[in-house]
């Protein structure tokens, strides 16, 4: 999920760069919101993965 923000990200600064500025915010929100909802699953697993190491420990 991460390597999608990333390349929506690039494909926003290159369209920024040749003055599609529309395209370019619509690839910037959804870069947007694709690192925040891996940033939240890193987070879930985070929080699972110590609970297991609890339980199994």
């Amino acid at each position: 999920m991460l390597k999608w923000a990333l390349i929506f990200f690039i494909i926003s600064v290159v369209a920024g760069f040749f003055g599609f500025s529309r395209a370019s915010a619509g690839a910037a929100t959804i870069a947007k919101w694709l690192f925040f909802a891996a940033l939240a699953l890193f987070a879930i697993f985070l929080v699972l993965g110590l609970l297991a190491g609890e339980v199994l420990f």
